[in-house]
């Protein structure tokens, strides 16, 4: 596990590294990797560009067709009825080249201590077998919860590698953006560390 992770950043810099910038755009975007992410209040769309920077890749937001509703108790009340009945919300986010990556980041903010019914309905809809799954995290401060012991379990034909998480914002708090200044450049050491591990 972790060797692959030194094996895949050297692979990643040193291909970057020996082109010129059109090549660099190009390359980066063929490199095999996809990075797709949930991110209600912005937090981890920030990590998963902060991860973006560092392995390169295609970077995808999962959006819904029909949007959460923006008032914070409304939204808890309607993630908690899909977790409990085990409703897929359907996804606007389509990947029609999910084949050609061999490494996914699939990142996410943990509601309710689980994973986000919007990431289940990621796992359900793609055919992930035979990659490398890679989870990340932004919480308020509670941890991950379940979410990936979910993510293993979703994707049990895959490799899973270890996870990163890191505080964000506390909406329920209104605490909402939190990922800028020294916040995100002490995540920008961490998930290099993380990645190099």
């Amino acid at each position: 596990m972790k060797n692959f992770r030194i094996c895949f950043l050297c692979y990643c810099m040193i291909l970057i590294s020996s082109c010129s910038e059109a090549q660099k755009r190009s390359r980066t975007q063929e490199n095999g990797v996809l990075i797709v992410y949930l991110s209600r209040t912005n937090n981890t769309r920030v990590l998963a560009e902060i991860i973006h920077e560092n392995v390169g890749g295609k970077l995808v937001a999962l959006e819904l067709v029909n949007p959460y509703p923006a008032h914070y108790l409304t939204a808890v009340n309607q993630v908690s009825e899909e977790n409990r009945t085990g409703y897929f919300p359907l996804l606007k986010t389509t990947i029609n080249d999910i084949e050609k990556y061999d490494v996914v980041f699939v990142g996410f903010p943990t509601w309710g201590m689980q994973l986000p019914p919007p990431v289940k309905s990621f796992f359900n809809r793609y055919n992930l077998k035979g990659k490398t799954v890679i989870p990340f995290n932004t919480n308020a401060g509670y941890g991950v919860g379940n979410s990936f012991e979910t993510v293993k379990e979703l994707s049990s034909e895959s490799k899973i590698l270890e996870g990163f998480s890191t505080t964000g914002g506390k909406e329920r708090d209104g605490v909402l953006f939190v990922m800028d200044g020294d916040k995100e450049a002490l995540v920008k050491a961490e998930v290099r560390t993380w990645l190099k591990c």
